[in-house]
């Protein structure tokens, strides 16, 4: 038995400094496709822009490649399945699609290859990622967001009563979703209206719509929904910033959310994207839950480094796996 342990303990030692040697052949840097599932996305860009400053920083240590799936999970798909035929030696993972079935089948197929795999910014129904080989989830905790955004709308309501404009003691809202299906989305959706009602706040919905994280939808959704409602518009929740920030846009059109705070709608967003930080800071947005794309991309690249390397996905990290086993990067309220 002692022989064997030897022998078996040897050939993997073998296998896992050949697996090293092939990635390091002629000095060439592991390479690794990102998959993203919207450039356009603000939030998505500037994960991409963290990437790419990492590997300015590392050029000998990783080689990163970008593709859009335009909202697409059939490109996705097709992206992901050249990758693998090309003998990638890391997949990165943000899904259009979160449906079980096509989860597993990208599990699979990276297993079948060895090639590691991180599905990242999303929370998958799929079980803990030890059954899964060499598949970690960076994940986001959407329930604190939204949690973090009635939060927000809760200190604006008890420190300014002049947002209840028809004195009913009953918070009259807008709600700004993603998308229909989206985890995410629907998390920051119900978790934002109950954590105002846990906290004693009455609320009634004027109107859901769903803008898929897009900025010109919620113009126009706001610009007409405005003229339904007008002054009995008390709040407006959106689940990202750009559809928070179209929002303020279609507000500024009617003379609303530019200075005068009796002529201002609270509206808040998730990201903390640039743009939505100097709204803030001007005073024209309320605030906005910010998880730090900076942060983000440095997980993906320390977790996937140790995934291709064949070390422990936490080793040299701060990084911890949570009961589901997800790594989750934290959410905080942004101050300016």
């Amino acid at each position: 038995m002692i022989t064997f342990m030897v022998i078996t303990t040897l050939i993997c030692t073998i296998q896992n400094n050949l697996y090293i040697s092939s990635i390091n052949a002629i000095g060439n840097p592991p390479k690794v496709g990102v998959l993203l599932f919207n450039f356009n996305d603000p939030n998505i860009s500037f994960i991409k822009q963290n990437l790419e400053n990492i590997e300015k920083e590392n050029p000998d240590k990783v080689r990163l490649s970008f593709y859009d799936a335009k909202d697409n999970q059939a490109i996705q798909n097709a992206d992901i399945d050249n990758l693998i035929n090309n003998n990638v030696d890391l997949l990165l993972v943000n899904l259009v699609d979160t449906k079980q079935s096509t989860i597993l089948n990208i599990i699979n197929k990276a297993n079948s290859k060895n090639i590691p795999l991180i599905f990242f910014n999303t929370e998958l129904p799929i079980p803990t990622n030890k059954a899964f080989g060499k598949v970690v989830i960076i994940a986001t905790d959407s329930k604190l967001s939204g949690i973090m955004q009635g939060k927000i709308l809760v200190d604006s309501w008890n420190n300014n009563k002049v947002i209840d404009k028809n004195n009913d003691n009953v918070l009259q809202y807008i709600m700004l979703q993603g998308k229909t299906n989206n985890p995410a989305a629907i998390n920051r959706t119900i978790h934002s209206i109950s954590t105002l009602n846990d906290n004693g706040i009455k609320t009634e919905e004027l109107a859901l719509k769903i803008c898929n994280w897009d900025r010109a939808c919620a113009k126009d959704s706001i610009n007409s929904l405005f003229l339904k409602y007008g002054g009995k518009i008390e709040a407006i929740i959106a689940n990202n910033d750009a559809m928070a920030i179209g929002a303020i846009e279609a507000l500024q059109a009617y003379g609303y959310n530019k200075g005068d705070k009796t002529k201002t709608i609270p509206v808040v967003g998730v990201d903390a994207i640039p743009e939505a930080r100097e709204l803030i800071t001007k005073g024209f947005m309320t605030s906005t839950v910010i998880q730090d794309p900076k942060d983000f991309a440095n997980a993906l690249y320390s977790v996937g480094i140790n995934l291709i390397y064949n070390r422990d996905p936490l080793e040299g990290t701060n990084y911890k796996f949570n009961t589901e086993g997800m790594i989750e990067i934290p959410y905080h309220e942004y101050t300016p």
